[in-house]
């Protein structure tokens, strides 16, 4: 929000040197015309420990890590994480097209799963639906899995095992975990939010 950014006006930020996040943080603060001043360090344990010991007013890094490095500060409580988010996905080599496949495949299946509402609980149960966009997602109709190397039921031993987008998602680092992040953005599209996949055709 608006409100959010305008608290870095004329903030000095830590950050750890010759990182993407120090970079963004330029770009977010130039483009919204913000005076700031950047005290870098060479590690992220020094930029934290700089950041616990009042050496700069706010402290930038991933969202997930501002989270986790929250909990290691003296007084965790005493510090907020603002809303304003730079999207990021996962990343892999580019010289293996099949990893690559898979990977943002298995992105997509945990979130059909759980757009259509699929869980870990109910992903025997679901093998029965009359949906058909339920059954090619854990293989009842179709081998859509053969494409990418993998079985027919790919997609089900991902979400019985490991459960839909946002179970993993709140297990790992959202309010069934010790960080509480927020889903914001990482929501649904449906929810508000930018998460979106195919389906599985």
């Amino acid at each position: 929000s608006v409100d959010s950014a305008l608290k870095l006006e004329g903030a000095s930020v830590c950050a750890q040197q010759g990182t993407t996040t120090e970079l963004n943080l330029a770009d977010f603060l130039r483009a919204r015309n913000m005076k700031y001043e950047v005290i870098s360090f060479a590690t992220n344990d020094e930029t934290v420990k700089a950041y616990d010991a009042g050496r700069c007013d706010a402290f930038t890094t991933d969202a997930s890590g501002l989270y986790a490095e929250r909990l290691k500060l003296a007084n965790p409580e005493d510090h907020i994480v603002l809303p304003e988010i730079i999207p990021l996905g996962p990343g892999v080599r580019n010289s293996d097209p099949q990893w690559f496949n898979l990977v943002k495949r298995v992105g997509y299946a945990m979130l059909n799963a759980e757009e259509l509402g699929v869980t870990k609980a109910n992903a025997d149960e679901k093998l029965k639906s009359a949906n058909p966009e339920i059954r090619r997602l854990p293989g009842v109709d179709g081998k859509f899995g053969e494409s990418i190397g993998l079985t027919a039921d790919w997609a089900y031993r991902i979400t019985k095992h490991v459960g839909n987008y946002g179970e993993s998602f709140e297990r790992n680092v959202g309010s069934g975990s010790l960080l509480k992040i927020a889903r914001g953005k990482n929501a649904l599209w449906t929810n508000g939010g930018l998460q979106s996949a195919p389906p599985v055709r």
